[in-house]
């Protein structure tokens, strides 16, 4: 019996479509098997906030901890679980199935929720404020309400001692890279802070600060300045002694970094009318060091604060492109100003 061309050609179809349907099954089982089935060894893997299940599945790819990100972005579509996989720190292992992980990732299941919170050296207790509340981890009025809460602050850490009580924590802020809870309250993260601070700075610098006849916030005070006016290891540590010879001398610092903090400007140079300003940050009308911290020194500064390099010079200026001019007497710092402005 002869079957018509057409009904030939239907079977084939069918069957090609019943091949297709059992390949395509396979390949979609297969997918969502453990990448290891043996391997319980643990990794950690972390879903930043924002991220959605394309970029997700990628890195768990990457990770090893999936066989196919596409599928598992079609598991997860078709589960319902798309839109619930939260962020945070998860321990996963190769030998966990695809819908395993996702039940995990969309459950919270065992994450850490842990965020990385980085802060520059030389930045100011403002700009630590803007950073957090970008971060959502805190309004700015509240950063400030924090660290104005001195009592809190004061017992706790024998460094704080000798900061005046008028002033808030700029300064002891050290920059640095830091692990914090996402739901951690700012006390528990300028905590964090200080506790590392109070590591950096050994007993053994401590020892030092008090040997020279210094406080620790005279040298975070002038660790601040170094901060903003130079920016390597050599010339911060040449600056500071020029710095210590004009304080001893009673010359005034004469530094427009201060003079920027008073004023709020972020300009290389202070202005004319800017020097005239009363304020005990203005160092070109007051002699002496200001009131305190006028940004959160990184080690470097502070290590030059510390141990500064003895030279010649009492004078310096930095030129547009960054480098240090340093100069033995006024007429040769004159005519170096006049050679760079």
């Amino acid at each position: 019996m002869f079957l018509p061309k057409k009904k030939k050609y239907k079977g084939k179809i069918i069957l090609l479509v019943f091949i297709f349907f059992i390949a395509a099954l396979f390949y979609y089982w297969y997918n969502l098997l453990p990448t290891d089935k043996n391997n319980q060894q643990i990794i950690e893997f972390k879903i930043e906030p924002g991220w959605g299940s394309a970029k997700i599945s990628q890195e768990l790819k990457k990770s090893g901890l999936i066989r196919s990100d596409l599928i598992f972005q079609f598991y997860a579509l078709i589960s319902g679980a798309n839109a619930r996989l939260q962020d945070g720190n998860y321990f996963l292992s190769q030998n966990l199935t695809t819908p395993q992980i996702i039940q995990i990732l969309s459950r919270g299941e065992g994450a850490t929720k842990e965020i990385t919170l980085t802060f520059i050296e030389g930045w100011s207790n403002k700009d630590y404020a803007d950073y957090l509340a970008k971060k959502g981890l805190s309004e700015r009025s509240d950063f400030f309400n924090v660290i104005q809460e001195k009592v809190d602050f004061w017992d706790q850490y024998d460094f704080l001692r000798e900061k005046p009580k008028n002033l808030d924590l700029e300064g002891y802020l050290f920059p640095d890279t830091y692990r914090v809870y996402r739901n951690a309250s700012l006390k528990e993260i300028i905590e964090k802070i200080l506790n590392n601070f109070g590591k950096k700075l050994t007993s053994d610098l401590r020892s030092e600060i008090s040997r020279q006849g210094k406080t620790i916030h005279e040298i975070l005070t002038l660790a601040s300045i170094l901060e903003k006016e130079v920016s390597s290891d050599e010339d911060r540590k040449k600056v500071a002694d020029i710095f210590y010879k004009r304080l001893d001398a009673g010359i005034a610092l004469q530094a427009d970094s201060t003079v920027n903090y008073a004023t709020g400007k972020s300009t290389p140079r202070a202005s004319a009318e800017d020097l005239k300003i009363d304020s005990p940050y203005n160092t070109y009308k007051y002699k002496g060091l200001p009131l305190g911290p006028i940004n959160n020194p990184g080690m470097s500064a502070i290590l030059a604060a510390i141990y500064p390099a003895p030279n010649p010079y009492w004078y310096f200026l930095t030129t547009p492109d960054g480098t240090v001019i340093y100069s033995k007497t006024f007429d040769e710092h004159v005519k170096a100003k006049g050679k760079y402005y």
